[in-house]
């Protein structure tokens, strides 16, 4: 995997996951639509997390940033999806969550440069992800990175139906 003088990225295992969850909470630090919580959010993330983390399988990248120390900075799920256009396999980041103290330390773009380089090892033709359109921090990342936006998810929340 990928080493700095600061921190080092290495395949995940079981034994990474309560450090993990604790990392994906901050996935809805930011100003949620109505119709969310951030507990659904975490809730979502970290089941998906923990399906990856106990049955790793090779369509799946799961990877954690640590200090010296051990110490979790940040990690990255990403799936293989198949593209809804072309039918062609394509990557997805899933989750990609960093320590609030590790924020501008360069460990978001270097999780992303791993996503991406498993990707091309798989000769995928491109990497996807779904950001909340509120996540101003998330998006200008992506952006920076040079992900561009693609389709446009809308949602209406509808009134409980009458039960008779």
């Amino acid at each position: 995997m990928t080493a700095t003088h600061a921190f080092t990225i290495r395949p995940a295992t079981p034994h990474d996951e309560r450090a993990l969850l604790d990392l994906t909470d901050r996935l809805a630090d930011f100003d949620v639509p109505a119709w969310r919580t951030a507990r659904q959010i975490a809730e979502a993330d970290h089941e998906i997390l923990r399906e990856a983390l106990h049955h790793p399988a090779s369509e799946r990248l799961v990877v954690v940033a640590e200090d010296a120390g051990g110490h979790p900075l940040g990690c990255l799920l990403a799936t293989t999806r198949t593209d809804y256009f072309t039918g062609a396999p394509h990557a997805h980041v899933e989750v990609l969550a960093v320590a609030e103290r590790a924020q501008g330390r360069g460990i978001a773009r270097a999780l992303m440069a791993e996503a991406e380089a498993w990707a091309r090892a798989r000769r995928y033709s491109s990497i996807t992800l779904n950001v909340f359109e509120r996540n101003a921090r998330a998006r200008g990342l992506y952006e920076h990175l040079g992900y561009a936006p693609e389709t446009i998810k809308y949602a209406k929340q509808l009134p409980e139906p009458n039960h008779p």
